[in-house]
């Protein structure tokens, strides 16, 4: 009897299965592969440290193998803005480091998607198993046209849904850690390997999860968008105690004098003592009472001082890498040739299954 699908897509049954997959990961963390990754586009931000690369680092830690795609390829689907992507390359993998991503300790690796060629195999059968529809229909790839501001969708941008889902499956990874509006895509891959495995009538492809982050949604300092690099309303990982003080002069607040956490009504606010909170891991209720009648000047002051406290032993491991170019390099060109093993292994399974073995 054919097993019931279940949708992971909507926010409530997804949720529900991480906190399941987090209490059996830190039994049987031999049980998963991990795949996550970032479009190099520019440094990561605090929003990408709190809401992902916290979350990567403890997964690492616990034993579980880890597989970091920097998707070079998927920054030219919506910008034409290519000429500084081996430099973020670098600087990516830097910020990953200097975060406690540590392929020399752990089974973890970093890797371009550019260089793992036998990865972009597994698109053409991919292909084959979604329909146009459902291409159209997915919400996330609406919002990121629209946030691109094209006039005209290229091919790439349209398909590039499924080109996610064979970055996570290329090496069968079974877990993804992601936020709550990359849901779909997740739904999509998990739809993909089921569809796989049915038409070709052999096992090859695990049915992936999200994985979602306890944190809540970063807003950007302008206080009514999600952090971004491309609003300029974050502050850099690596940026500098004087940096990240003139930025937070910038965040938005409110009029009210006394200082309350109140994430509905004062969101900007809130976001600010989320912030202080998660750096001195008191609770954002209790770094408000302290503040009190302190206003939105004492607030930034304990945001500012919270971040750079917290933040110091990373910039300063940072500034180290940063003189050591040969050392990234190294860490890339290994995490290739891992890449590159799990993806021909898998090419060599997905031709066996379709009968295309000489």
């Amino acid at each position: 009897m054919e097993k019931e699908h279940i949708n992971y897509s909507t926010f409530e049954v997804a949720q529900r299965k991480s906190k399941e997959l987090e209490a059996d990961i830190a039994v049987n963390p031999h049980k998963y592969r991990v795949l996550t990754g970032d479009r190099p586009t520019g440094n990561l931000h605090i929003g990408h440290y709190f809401g992902s690369l916290c979350n990567r680092v403890k997964i690492q830690n616990l034993g579980v193998e880890t597989y970091i795609v920097i998707a070079d390829y998927q920054v030219l689907t919506d910008r034409d803005a290519f000429d500084r992507i081996s430099e973020f390359v670098y600087e990516l993998t830097i910020d990953y480091l200097a975060c406690g991503l540590d392929p020399e300790k752990h089974k973890t690796y970093i890797f371009p998607h550019s260089y793992v060629p036998e990865l972009n195999q597994l698109l053409l059968p991919f292909l084959t198993l979604v329909s146009n529809s459902e291409l159209e229909r997915n919400p996330t790839i609406k919002e990121e046209i629209a946030a691109s501001g094209q006039k005209s969708v290229n091919a790439g941008m349209y398909v590039y849904p499924v080109h996610q889902a064979a970055d996570i499956l290329f090496c069968k990874s079974n877990i993804v850690p992601v936020g709550k509006d990359q849901l779909p895509h997740i739904e999509l891959t998990r739809n993909i390997a089921r569809r796989f495995n049915t038409k070709y009538k052999a096992q090859v492809f695990r049915e992936p999860f999200g994985l979602l982050s306890d944190t809540p949604l970063i807003l950007g300092l302008d206080g009514g968008q999600k952090m971004s690099k491309s609003r300029n309303n974050s502050i850099a990982i690596k940026a500098t105690a004087d940096e990240t003080q003139k930025m937070i002069k910038t965040a938005k607040t409110d009029s009210e004098r006394l200082i309350t956490y109140d994430p509905d009504n004062r969101p900007e606010v809130a976001n600010l003592l989320r912030l202080a909170s998660l750096c001195s891991g008191k609770t954002p209720e209790t770094i408000a009472s302290e503040i009190g009648e302190g206003g939105a000047r004492l607030l930034k002051e304990t945001v500012t001082e919270a971040l750079n406290e917290y933040f110091a032993p990373i910039r300063r491991r940072r500034a180290e890498l940063e003189n050591d170019r040969a050392y990234i390099r190294s860490i890339l060109e290994n995490g290739i040739v891992q890449a590159r093993q799990a993806a021909l292994e898998t090419l060599n399974d997905v031709r066996q299954a379709m009968n295309m073995i000489l």
